[in-house]
């Protein structure tokens, strides 16, 4: 039941991702990688679940430990979250999250939270027309 719970839920990500994909590559932004954000109850539970799908975590990227880690299975990357987000976040990784805010200014696209700073590191948050959150995450 949970297999094909995730397999719905990720049908559905996939239709949203590709939507954004199309309407953004129009305008010539890159989004860079991809993954799912997932608020988790207990990090060490969910690893072990998606370890069981195949799931491996990603060493240089979080632990149980820090309560946050990234896990890949083929090109899908996940990442769990305990105490984090209160809910799941679709995350982009762009080379540019500022030409890609100004971009998405430019579109009419409200911010839910811009980029701080002139350079270096960053993320923004939007939010779907559903109230989906999805973050660009600059690193």
């Amino acid at each position: 039941m949970a297999v094909i719970l995730f397999k719905s839920f990720t049908r559905v990500l996939i239709g949203i991702r590709e939507q954004w994909l199309r309407n953004l590559r129009e305008n010539k932004v890159e989004l860079g990688l991809f993954s799912l954000s997932l608020t988790v109850k207990d990090i060490s539970k969910s690893k072990a679940f998606y370890e069981a799908l195949g799931f491996e975590a990603m060493p240089s990227c979080g632990s149980v430990e820090d309560k946050w880690l990234m896990m890949k299975n083929g090109t899908t990357m996940i990442g769990l979250f305990e105490g984090m987000f209160e809910d799941n976040i679709m995350t982009f990784n762009p080379s540019d999250v500022r030409a890609l805010q100004a971009n998405l200014v430019e579109q009419g696209i409200a911010l839910d939270v811009p980029v701080k700073g002139d350079s270096g590191p960053g993320h923004l948050i939007v939010k779907d027309p559903d109230g989906n959150a999805i973050m660009f995450d600059q690193f």
